[in-house]
C-alpha cells in the first residue's frame, strides 16, 4: 500500500456560455496538474458551462453542450492515466442537478449531484437546479449516445457515493455543503473517506476572505483528513467577482493555497498528502474513532487505479503554511481592478471613459483603473503572452508593448472634467493633478452653453425660465436645475465615450465608469440617468469610508501626493452657484446625514433584517451617548423616507463590483420593492410609542437620582406633574 499522493485543485477563470475557452482553461489545468505530478484532479463549481448561466439552465442547448464538452475532455490524451473531476449541470430523470462527474480513462465512474442548493446573497440555485435528497444512496443514470458509444457504458451511478481507488477512498462536496452545519464531510470522514473535495462558486466580498478558509481548516480539525478546496476567480458575466482562494487542508493545517486576486486564467495549486497521518490522527482521536465504528456506510465505487506513484517514500510530504488575508484597501485595489480587467478584455471595447471630479468617488475609481494597469504591466514584464495579446488587441496595436503602469493608463483610460458656472477652480485643479499623475488622457470641457440651451428651450414652450433657491426659486426649480447639469454630463460621456478614440485613429469605443458608492445608493443620493448611470462601476458597492480607506493606501503605495487634497476636500456635487466663489452646498448636509450613520442604516436594513421599528430599538441603544430618543427616531424617519422615495433608482442603477453585503443592488442581491409608502404610518407610529416609553423611563430614572442626591423639597421641580 502507499503512503503519498500529489493531488491537484484548479482555479479557473471560466465565462459562462464559453464552451470553447472553458475547455480549454480545463485541459490547461489538467496539463499542469500532470507537470506537478498529480494523480488526481479537481476544479471549480460549474467550470464547464461557467456558474453563471443563470436562466440558460432552462435551455437544452446549456446541457447538451456541457456533453460535448465532456465528451471532448474524454478523448483528449492528455487526459490520460489522471483521476479527474469536474463541473457540469446534468439532467436526471427530467430534474437539473448542479453536478460533479468523475472520470479515469475514457470511463465516467460516478455523477455526484449536489446535496444543497444556494440561495442567499446574490444566489439563486434553485430556481434552476434541485438537490439531490437520497442521502447515501445512488441510482443508474442513462448516458447521452454521444457518450456511451465513447465510454461503451449505457448506465452509470447517479447519487450520494465515494470513489475508493487501491490506496485511499476520495469524497465530495460542492460549495454550500461545506457552509451547511450538516455538512456530509464529517459523515464521509467516519466513513473513511480520507480526501473531501469541494469545488465551489464563491464570490467576493470585503473582509470575508477567512470565512471560506477558516470553514475548510476546520473541516478536517476535528474529522481529521485531507479537503480540497477549489473556486472560480473573475468575472464571469455578472456582478460578482469569483474569490479564487483554492486551498488543501490536512489534519487542520492549510498545506497549499492559490491567490485571490490575479489576471492568470489557469492556476493549479498541488499538495503532497502523507496518507498515513490521516490514519494516525483519526485512529488517536478516540471518540472520532468510536463514532466512525458505528457510522452508516457510503456506496464505494472502486477503480483499479492507484494515486500513490512508485516513488512515493522518497517525495517530501507539504508542511503547514500562513495564510496572509489582504487588508480591505488591498482588496479594493486587486478585486474591482481585476473585475474591469475582465470586463474590458472580453467586451471587446479600447478602454474606459470616466468623467473625474476631483472627489473622492471618481478619484477611487481612477485609481483602480490605475491599479488595473500595473497589474497588466506587471504581467506583461514576466512573461505572460496572453495578458500582452490581450493588451495588444484592446489598444489596437499589435506591436505594442506596455512600458509602465502610466503610458498603458494613458492608452486606455480617458478622464474628463466636465466643469459649470457651479463648479470650483479647486476641483478642476485637482482632476488635473491627478490625471497628470496617473497618466491618464485628460480634458476639460464646460457645459454651460448645453445646460442654457435646454432651459431656453423649456422656457420658449412654457414662458417661465427656472432659478436657483439661493436666486429667489423654489426647491423644485433648484433641483430640477442641479439635474440637468448631472444628466448632460451623462450624455456628454457617451458622446466622448464614443468618439475619442476615432480623434485618436483608433479603432473601437470605450466603456463608460460610474462612481456612486453604494452609501450614496443606498439614500438615493443621485440624479436618475446623471453621470452615475454608465457601463458599469467598479466602487458601486464599497462604502464611502473604505473608499477614504483605500485613497490613504493608494497615496502610499502609488506616491501620488494629489491625494492629500482630495481627501481634505468635502465631498459636494457642486451643482449650486457657488458664494463668493466657495462653496455653497456639502452632501453630507443635502442628505440630511453622515456617511458613517449611512453604513449603519445600511448594516441593519440588510445584514441584521431591520425594518423602521427594528433599527430604531437598535440604534438607541448604540447612539445613546451622542443622540436623544427623539433625535435618534428622526434619524431614523428621515432615512427611511429617502430610501422610499429613490428606491426607484436602483431599478437602473449601473451594475456595479459587488463589494458589500448591505448592497441595495436591485437586481439579484436585494430583493425589495421600488415603491414604498414614504410615509411609513404604521412603522413610525411604533417608533414614536417607543420613543415616548424610552424619554419616560429616562425621566424618572432622572427623577429617582435627583432624590437620592437631594432633600425632596429640592426635587418637587423634578418630578413630572
Amino acid at each position: 500500500m502507499g503512503r503519498k499522493i500529489i493531488i491537484a485543485s484548479s482555479t479557473l477563470n471560466q465565462w459562462a456560455l464559453d464552451f470553447d475557452g472553458n475547455r480549454e482553461r480545463i485541459l490547461q489545468s489538467i496539463l499542469e496538474a500532470k507537470e506537478l505530478g498529480a494523480t488526481f484532479r479537481t476544479g471549480p463549481e460549474l467550470e464547464i458551462c461557467g456558474y453563471s448561466c443563470e436562466d440558460h439552465f432552462y435551455e437544452s442547448d446549456t446541457f447538451l453542450h456541457s456533453w460535448e464538452v465532456l465528451l471532448e475532455l474524454l478523448t483528449a490524451p492528455l487526459c490520460k492515466d489522471i483521476l479527474i473531476d469536474v463541473g457540469m449541470p446534468v439532467m436526471h430523470k427530467n430534474v437539473a442537478y448542479n453536478c460533479r462527474v468523475i472520470f479515469l480513462n475514457q470511463k465516467i465512474l460516478l455523477i455526484r449531484p449536489k446535496l444543497l442548493t444556494c440561495d442567499d446573497g446574490n444566489y439563486r440555485e434553485s430556481r434552476w437546479f434541485s438537490w439531490w435528497k437520497k442521502i447515501r444512496e445512488t441510482e443508474d443514470h442513462y448516458l447521452p449516445r454521444i457518450i456511451s458509444n465513447i465510454t461503451k457504458q449505457e448506465v452509470v451511478p447517479f447519487g450520494d457515493a465515494v470513489i475508493a481507488t487501491r490506496d485511499t477512498c476520495i469524497g465530495f462536496e460542492i460549495c454550500e455543503e461545506l457552509w451547511n452545519p450538516m455538512s456530509s464531510h464529517i459523515g464521509m470522514a467516519l466513513d473513511g473517506v480520507e480526501i473531501i473535495c469541494n469545488s465551489s462558486g464563491s464570490y467576493t466580498e470585503l473582509r470575508k476572505a477567512y470565512i471560506t478558509v477558516d470553514l475548510v481548516k476546520s473541516a478536517t480539525l476535528k474529522a481529521k483528513g485531507c479537503y480540497v478546496f477549489s473556486n472560480l476567480r473573475g468575472c464571469d458575466g455578472q456582478r460578482v467577482y469569483f474569490n479564487g482562494c483554492s486551498c488543501i487542508a490536512v489534519n487542520g493545517d492549510i498545506v497549499s493555497r492559490a491567490k485571490q486576486f490575479s489576471l492568470e486564467e489557469v492556476e493549479v495549486i498541488a499538495g503532497t498528502i502523507d496518507l498515513e497521518d490521516i490514519r494516525t490522527q483519526r485512529n488517536h482521536a478516540r471518540s472520532l474513532a468510536h463514532l466512525s465504528s458505528g457510522s452508516p456506510s457510503y456506496k464505494r465505487i472502486f477503480v483499479d487505479f492507484s494515486l500513490c506513484p512508485s516513488h512515493d517514500t522518497v517525495l517530501n510530504y507539504s508542511v503547514p503554511i500562513d495564510w496572509y488575508y489582504l487588508k480591505p484597501e488591498e482588496e479594493i485595489a486587486q478585486g474591482p481592478a481585476c473585475w474591469l480587467w475582465d470586463y474590458l478584455r472580453r467586451s471587446g471595447q479600447g478602454g474606459f471613459f470616466l468623467p473625474l471630479s476631483g472627489g473622492v468617488d471618481s478619484t477611487s475609481t481612477a485609481l483602480i483603473v490605475y491599479s488595473m494597469c500595473k497589474m497588466v504591466t506587471k504581467y506583461v514584464q514576466i512573461g505572460d503572452g496572453r495578458v500582452l495579446a490581450e493588451v495588444r488587441k484592446i489598444c489596437g496595436s499589435p506591436e505594442y508593448i506596455p512600458k509602465s503602469a502610466s503610458e498603458l493608463c494613458n492608452r486606455i483610460l480617458v478622464t474628463c472634467y466636465m466643469g459649470t458656472e457651479n463648479s470650483s477652480k479647486e476641483t478642476k485643479e485637482r482632476a488635473s493633478l491627478l490625471a497628470a499623475a496617473i497618466g491618464s488622457y485628460h480634458m476639460h470641457i464646460t457645459i454651460d452653453k448645453a445646460v442654457t440651451t435646454c432651459l431656453e428651450v423649456f422656457s420658449v414652450v412654457t414662458g417661465f425660465f427656472p432659478k436657483y433657491e439661493s436666486k429667489g426659486g423654489c426647491p423644485r426649480q433648484n433641483l430640477a436645475l442641479q439635474n440637468i447639469q448631472a444628466r448632460l454630463r451623462m450624455v456628454f460621456s457617451y458622446l466622448f465615450a464614443q468618439l475619442v478614440l476615432w480623434t485618436r485613429n483608433r479603432p473601437g469605443g470605450l466603456l463608460v465608469l460610474g462612481s456612486a458608492n453604494v452609501d450614496e445608493s443606498l439614500r438615493g443620493y443621485m440624479t436618475k440617468y446623471d453621470c452615475s448611470s454608465a457601463d458599469i462601476n467598479p466602487i458601486g458597492g464599497i462604502s464611502k469610508t473604505d473608499l477614504r480607506r483605500f485613497l490613504h493606501y493608494c497615496r502610499e503605495k502609488f506616491a501620488i501626493p494629489i491625494v492629500d487634497d482630495i481627501l481634505k476636500a468635502p465631498p459636494t456635487a457642486e451643482l449650486e452657484p457657488l458664494i463668493q466663489g466657495q462653496l455653497a452646498q456639502t452632501d453630507e448636509e443635502d442628505m440630511g446625514m453622515t456617511y458613517s450613520e449611512l453604513s449603519e442604516y445600511g448594516k441593519l436594513r440588510k445584514m441584521h433584517h431591520c425594518g423602521p421599528y427594528s433599527m430604531y430599538c437598535k440604534l438607541v441603544q448604540t447612539w445613546s451617548k451622542n443622540f436623544t430618543p427623539a433625535e435618534i427616531a428622526e434619524k431614523v424617519k428621515h432615512f427611511f423616507r429617502c430610501y422610499a422615495i429613490n428606491r426607484h433608482k436602483m431599478t437602473v442603477i449601473t451594475p456595479a463590483y459587488h463589494a458589500e453585503s448591505y448592497s441595495p443592488d436591485d437586481n439579484r442581491f436585494d430583493l425589495r420593492p421600488f415603491l414604498y409608502r414614504a410615509n411609513w404610518s404604521w412603522q413610525f407610529r411604533a417608533i414614536d410609542k417607543q420613543k415616548d416609553h424610552y424619554e419616560s423611563m429616562k425621566r424618572k430614572s432622572s427623577s429617582v437620582e435627583c432624590m437620592k442626591k437631594n432633600p425632596v423639597s429640592k426635587c418637587r421641580a423634578a418630578v413630572p406633574v
